[in-house]
């Protein structure tokens, strides 16, 4: 996405959430436990977008800072100018692993019976 937006010559900026472990920002800009971040590459310098975590540093009111943002912290990266880009939910998350199931059927209880298989000659 930051580069389809890069591209596109808008700006790209990401929604994080300041408040997990890890996200390293300047604290006096979070507001309401998120901060929004300009991710282009005019605004930042050694910008990293790794698959982990994405680390570059910026200048916040004539401040350097080093930043580093965990990507599970990454809420959503959009585009400022047209606000089009990606929002990430819970429910993009993968899901959880499916219980297993029982090897064995507990006794005293007959197995299902399977039916055949058949074929259909569709015209």
């Amino acid at each position: 996405m930051h580069e389809w937006i890069s591209d596109s010559d808008q700006t790209p900026h990401i929604v994080v959430d300041a408040s997990l472990q890890g996200v390293e920002v300047p604290r006096q800009y979070v507001q309401g436990g998120k901060i929004i971040l300009n991710v282009s590459n005019s605004a930042t310098s050694n910008l990293s977008l790794g698959n982990d975590v994405v680390r570059f540093r910026a200048r916040f009111g004539a401040v350097t800072h080093d930043v580093m943002v965990p990507i599970a912290a990454v809420l959503g990266i959009y585009a400022r100018e047209t606000g089009q880009g990606m929002i990430f939910s819970e429910a993009d998350a993968p899901p959880p692993a499916p219980p297993t199931a029982p090897t064995e059927a507990p006794s005293g209880s007959p197995e299902p019976k399977r039916a055949k298989p058949t074929l259909k000659v569709v015209k």
